[in-house]
């Protein structure tokens, strides 16, 4: 076959193709375009010419099938009835790599319970602990330091398909990881080629105006050469490893003069504040030539972006993790934007995460018009799981990362929202589980309001994840906020408004006093009125409606609609909204439109449902322009109420605090119908973080030049220090909630790559513990070291019984350090503690002496003061180690300090400062005495020019009746009785329990003992033994600093074993067993649950009665109506109740206690209603047996779906198809009608167009 003219262009035997036939190159390159690579549309797809092999696609594995054919049988008569189609279960491998075999289709997104987890980033230790043994056994054999690229774990991840053995190798050589056939250098080698010879520097000098002339136009010039790549990434590690940094500002660095755009480089050019895994920018500053830097934007947007916004997206791009912190409107949700914007751009996964589902629901709305390709995932509900971009609740992801969906693999970012929600007693332990769970590869983005330790926080996450964190932080509100008090009542007093915060963050304090004095009138107008017992001005409905109506109407007038007012409290939304029925704030034509949208969006319900009370309610309301938002409203009734405010329709809009969660839904004002709210235990008044929230939303960008706040003063004005703190105070620390469920520890045994130590130690809890391992290392290479010099020969064996009484008197101590402050804490015995009480103490060298108590107002640690005879004397004996506090307290238990009291009497005295550990015993005997001045007379004289003064007559009086009973003590002449301190003890915990049966046992055997210690040269003797002894704790402390068994959950982890041990989840090698593996599944109350379905309670119900059952773990709210349940239903509550009884005394048993904040794990109230509803009774029907509201019963019930749906699964797992037809004909029945009516931010666009 002949060469055509290129082909002999190129030939070997022919000149380097640059110095041949320069001319006709020339003239083809401009007299003939189309030849250009530009136009050559081949090179233009970006691919390379494979040659077809169809043959190779018999070579591939064996890939096992998804399903397998099953024999059914009839349940009764045992007889095969035929075959059915059943999927594989997956099997456990403990494979935790990116490159193991995918999930079923049906599985990928969610995930399985028999999957392992992916291993997340910042386990290279645990994970070298499993190379190593597996290296040992010769299974595999790898080396993670020098892993070449486009490899993870020795395991080729680009060329070889998930779960299958070959890589994937063309023909002509071509893989993603080169452009060229690795093995063709080598054949080229082998081939003779004939020498030629050039001169290649001539020929290069005389043709240098021809470089670059056959250049692509789409190609960039490069007038110098770029810093090679190997440089860039050292700058970037030394950047990185600044470890030891303390929080410091670095000075400003000119730039550097190259024609390189670095964008890493631009941290080092502005002031940052540094921890060793965070670092916080400086948004102060402009940033130049940010369109440069990125030059084709992955998002545009129509307006400016903020500084922040730039610095946060420069970030993204680098591919740091990225914690945003900013007030609420200031715009964070550009940032979460822009990274589904590069995940879509880079043809991966981006999930977004939301702390509440409403809020989800609202997010995919606003992505989906953005994006136009964006998933969701709720308990109850999955569209579009296949989308680069996700939206679900961080309760969702945590399920998905246990259960190893594949989606991990191809996710490049995780955005959480709102993450200021880690604080949440209940959930927030939910974002820390998650947050260490994700893999290296995830960049992490986090939008939180301002809070005070974001660096902190930052810091955690990198040294968790082992990738900084770049905290960008804008302290400044987009549209400033002014603050005032209302004290109007109506009348001529509607226009009583004061400023008492201004637009720069300053307290007016005449605004403040000019409230008071207003609200003072008004009171004394009111008295004179009604009389001085005419009650409160806003005791009665008709004050209230009367003062709302005269406050919209100043409202109106001074043009500060629309208006957000929250109130803390649901019925008092719906009043609010009734008491306003007079008032109309829309036109004509917007009651029109309301009364269209909200017909359309109704088409949606069945007919009975569009007649519910609360639906005709808030339509009436909604047509004058007032809307009501609360958690007892329907969801779909929610969803309308938000998207008419969103469009201005709705004027006014009474909300409870979560509607300030999340979504961007501004007003111009902002109001407080009141500043306290009862949390569960207590009424109080808002926290700045709470208030800053809610009071955000006033303010719309780019409409208001200030945004209003209104505090209703209406029971009178609250007092300046409470206002001061609450709107001027700063925001709740992100702290750690961090928590073991038994779902989280049967989750971890499982899988092998995460333990449960693993998590506890990486959780925000143990931040301070993990920052310190470095220096307990250190300290623990020292003790070692004096270990070594002086314990290497071993103790005399007379000493051995002194040994023993050392390890039990430094039990007895630690244990009397934890219980001595709670008995003396009780109230009877606080009491006892009044000034002249005689105890018995041991506080440093004053061993069992007497000391009478002064009072309670010492130092925090040390509170007692108390005064006691100085007889101490210098003990000639030197030591080789410090005498501390230890060493006397361990002598008070000895034979030579049996006696209490003192041998002689004395007048020297002193005043000790001790702890409740030093209190022995409080007597019932009481001194007749003066304390303060018997404190003033004692401190006068440590002035040094008053120490020779004589001591008061009240003090020495006071010594005197001291020395007297302390020396009739010590020869027995007087016998002191002893108050008891456990008699009263109102024993909450198994802990205190505990501690005291310890602290006895202890006191036995250290009595026992006493006799070794009744030796001569005692002292020396037990001075070897302590001394000794001490390094040997000095070495263990740190040891024991450094392990698991110092980590604050730890002891709380080995008791839960305790519990799933006994009730057969794990066995006696802490493997999980089948009950464990359906516990699980569970998202809460997993083991009651568990224990429902192993115990066959349910195999006699039928399935409205097991839905009806099964809504007392889901069910929150309060109910006064009695139920009247059949005695089926009675029957199974009663059984729940007594395995929830058998479940705790076990619990107690162990000493695992509940959660604090933790709330009832059982409640019947809604028994009845699920009851009916599962019967297919209407939603009307059954709102009038209940006075829950009506969004609280359609929550609990949605919430009851998705429990159905674990239970059918766990009877999947064990095998019990009767129940599992049970649980799926429930959860059937109870979907329905308006309880699950398809949300309007999920429907199709046109069909909630407004």
């Amino acid at each position: 076959m002949s060469l055509n003219p290129e082909d002999e262009f190129y030939s070997d035997h022919k000149s380097p193709p640059i110095f041949e036939d320069l001319g006709d190159q020339i003239k083809n390159y401009l007299l003939k375009p189309e030849s250009l690579s530009i136009h050559k549309w081949v090179r233009s797809q970006g691919k390379w010419n494979r040659s077809t092999d169809l043959d190779s696609l018999f070579l591939t594995d064996d890939l096992e099938v998804d399903t397998t054919l099953e024999v059914v049988y009839d349940g009764l008569t045992g007889e095969i009835t035929g075959l059915q189609e059943v999927s594989i279960p997956v099997e456990d491998d403990e494979d935790f790599s990116m490159s193991r075999a995918p999930l079923p289709p049906s599985l990928a997104t969610r995930g399985s319970i028999m999957q392992d987890p992916f291993l997340p980033a910042g386990f290279e230790e645990e994970l070298q602990q499993m190379l190593d043994e597996a290296a040992k056994n010769g299974e595999i054999l790898i080396d993670l330091e020098n892993d070449e690229p486009g490899k993870f774990l020795g395991e080729e991840i680009l060329t070889t398909a998930p779960g299958a053995a070959e890589s994937v190798v063309f023909a002509d050589g071509v893989t993603l990881l080169n452009n060229v056939n690795k093995d063709a250098p080598k054949e080229l080698k082998s081939e003779e080629i004939e020498p030629i010879n050039f001169n290649f520097e001539e020929m290069i000098d005389n043709n240098t105006h021809l470089a670059g002339l056959w250049q692509d136009d789409n190609e960039p010039v490069k007038p110098e050469p770029k810093k090679p790549k190997p440089k860039k990434e050292n700058i970037d590690t030394e950047e990185d490893d600044n470890f030891l940094e303390c929080t410091v500002i670095h000075p400003e660095v000119p730039e550097p003069e190259i024609p390189v755009l670095n964008i890493t480089s631009s941290a080092a050019k502005m002031a940052v504040t540094s921890t060793e895994w965070a670092e916080m920018i400086d948004v102060s500053k402009p940033v130049p030539e940010f369109r440069e830097r990125i030059t084709e934007m992955a998002h545009t947007y129509p307006f400016e972006l903020d500084t922040f916004q730039k610095q946060a997206i420069l970030k993204l791009v680098e591919g740091h993790h990225v914690f945003v912190a900013a007030h609420t409107s200031a715009g964070k949700t550009v940032v979460a934007e822009y990274a589904i914007a590069l995940s879509r751009r880079n043809c991966t996964r981006a999930i977004y995460t939301s702390p509440i589902k409403a809020l989800s629901n609202q997010k995919y709305n606003d992505f989906n018009r953005t994006f136009g390709e964006v998933g969701l995932l709720t308990g109850d509900l999955q569209i579009n799981a296949t989308a680069s971009c996700l939206v679900m609740t961080t309760e969702i992801l945590r399920s998905m990362l246990y259960c190893g969906s594949d989606v991990t693999r191809d996710l490049e970012f995780v955005i959480f929202d709102e993450v200021h929600y880690i604080n949440n007693a209940e959930r927030g332990y939910v974002w820390e589980e998650v947050l260490i769970l994700l893999p290296a590869h995830v960049s992490i983005v986090m939008l939180s309001a301002t809070v005070p330790n974001t660096l902190q926080f930052a810091d955690w996450v990198g040294r968790t994840k082992k990738r900084k964190v770049y905290v960008v932080s804008t302290p400044k509100r987009p549209v400033p906020l002014c603050h005032y008090l209302y004290t109007g009542s109506g009348g001529k007093s509607k226009n009583e408004r004061f400023l008492v915060i201004d637009q720069e963050g300053n307290f007016r304090l005449r605004g403040y006093n000019d409230a008071v004095a207003a609200k003072k009138a008004r009171e004394n107008d009111f008295k004179k009125n009604f009389g001085p017992k005419g009650g409160k001005q806003f005791g009665n409905p008709k004050a209230e409606q009367t003062m709302w109506v005269a406050f919209v109407d100043h409202l109106r007038s001074n043009d500060k609609l629309p208006v957000v007012a929250f109130t803390l409290s649901r019925n008092r939304c719906d009043q609010n909204a009734e008491n306003l029925m007079s008032v109309d704030l829309t036109t004509a034509r917007e009651k029109s439109h309301i009364r269209s949208f909200f017909s359309k969006c109704l088409q949606r319900l069945k007919e009975p449902d569009r007649r519910l009370p609360q639906v005709i309610r808030l339509q009436r309301v909604l047509e004058n322009g007032i809307g009501v938002h609360h958690s007892g409203i329907l969801p779909l009734l929610k969803e309308i109420v938000e998207m008419l405010f969103q469009t201005g329709h709705v004027k006014l809009l009474f909300a409870t605090e979560t509607f300030a969660m999340g979504v961007n839904m501004p007003a111009r004002t902002v109001v407080f119908d009141d500043i306290t709210k009862f949390d569960g235990l207590q009424s109080r008044s808002l926290a700045p973080a709470e208030y800053i929230q809610m009071a955000g939303r006033a303010g719309r960008r780019g409409l208001d030049d200030t945004g209003t706040v209104i505090i209703l003063c209406k029971d009178g004005v609250p007092d300046q220090m409470t206002l001061k703190a609450m709107m001027l105070g700063t925001p709740q620390k992100l702290s750690s909630q961090f928590r073991l469920t038994y779902a989280m520890i049967l989750s971890l045994l499982r899988a092998a790559t995460v333990s449960v130590e693993g998590m506890m130690q990486r959780s925000f809890r143990e931040f301070h513990q993990v920052c310190q391992a470095d220096n307990y290392r250190k300290q623990l290479q020292l003790a070692e070291k004096e270990y070594s010099e002086k314990c290497t020969v071993p103790l005399s064996s007379h000493l051995a019984p002194l040994a023993t009484f050392y390890d039990t008197a430094v039990a007895y101590i630690d244990v009397l350090n934890e219980i001595m402050p709670i008995l003396l804490n009780q109230p009877k015995v606080v009491k006892e503690f009044a000034p002249g009480k005689v105890l018995i103490l041991s506080a440093g060298p004053y061993i069992n002496q007497l000391g009478v108590f002064l009072n309670g107002n010492g130092p925090r640690l040390t509170p007692y003061k108390v005064l006691v005879l100085d007889t101490v004397k210098e003990d000639t004996v030197r030591y080789n180690f410090d005498v501390d506090e230890n060493w006397y307290r361990m002598l008070s238990f000895s034979a030579l300090y049996d006696n209490i009291g003192t041998e002689e009497s004395t007048m020297d005295h002193t005043i000790l400062c001790i702890a409740p550990k030093n209190v022995i015993a409080v007597t019932k005997m009481n001194l007749k005495i003066d304390a303060n001045k018997i404190i003033q007379d004692f401190e006068q004289r440590q002035i040094p020019r008053f120490k020779d003064a004589a001591v008061g007559p009240t003090c020495a009086s006071a010594v005197q009746e001291l020395s007297r009973v302390s020396h009739a003590v010590r020869t027995g002449a007087t016998t002191l009785d002893r108050i008891s301190l456990t008699q009263s003890l109102a024993i909450s915990t198994g802990d205190i329990l505990h501690a005291l049966d310890k602290m006895n046992k202890l006191k036995a055997e250290l009595d026992s003992l006493k006799k070794a210690t009744d030796i001569a040269n005692f002292k020396s003797e037990f001075a070897v033994v302590y001394e000794r002894k001490q390094t040997e704790r000095n070495r263990d402390k740190y040891k024991r600093l450094l392990s698991f068994e110092s980590l604050a959950l730890y002891p709380d982890y080995q008791r839960r074993l305790l519990v799933l041990r006994e009730l057969n989840y794990i066995d006696e090698h802490d493997n999980v067993i089948i009950k464990g593996r359906v516990a699980c599944g569970m998202g809460t109350n997993e083991l009651i649950i568990s224990e429902l379905v192993f115990r066959n309670v349910f195999t006699d119900k039928d399935p409205a009665e097991i839905a009806a059952l099964l809504s007392c773990f889901v069910f929150q709210a309060k109910t006064r109506v009695d139920q009247v349940l059949t005695d089926k239903l009675a029957a199974g509550v009663a059984a729940i109740q007594a395995i929830d009884e058998e479940l705790s005394a076990i619990e107690s048993k162990y000493l695992v206690g509940q959660f604090e904040g933790q709330g009832e794990r059982l409640n019947f109230g809604l028994v009845r209603v699920v009851y009916e509803w599962a019967l297919e009774k209407p939603f009307a029907e059954i709102v009038e047996l209940t006075d829950v509201q009506e969004g609280i019963i359609v929550r609990c019930i949605q919430q009851l779906h998705e429990l159905l749906v674990d239970v059918k699964d766990a009877a999947v797992g064990i095998g019990d198809t009767m129940l599992q037809a049970k649980m799926m004909e429930a959860s059937t029945a109870i979907k329905r009608d308006i309880v699950f009516a398809a949300s309007l931010y999920t429907t199709q666009r046109e069909t909630i167009t407004i």
